[in-house]
């Protein structure tokens, strides 16, 4: 099942990543080009795995520094109440 945006969640892009408000508190949260890439992936319904796998061949980082940003950015988003499963 695809990540999404939690309701009352919107999306743009810009030129640096994405940018996510939150209608509901009115807070908005910037992504990077990194951020923006992983959160695509997985709305997109790829896993964490893909999304990891996806970094190492745009950035050229190490699978496991990719995993681990993978896991805290999702932990973020969650912990921010902006996405849902």
């Amino acid at each position: 099942m695809a990540l999404k945006l939690r309701p009352g969640v919107f999306d743009a892009e810009t030129e640096y990543g994405i940018v996510l408000l939150d209608g509901d508190s009115g807070e908005y949260y910037d992504l990077n080009g990194t951020g923006a890439l992983v959160l695509r992936t997985l709305m997109a319904g790829g896993t964490a795995g893909q999304a990891a796998q996806a970094l190492t061949e745009e950035y050229g980082v190490s699978l496991d520094d990719a995993t681990r940003d993978v896991r805290d950015l999702l932990a973020d988003l969650r912990s921010a109440r902006l996405v849902e499963q």
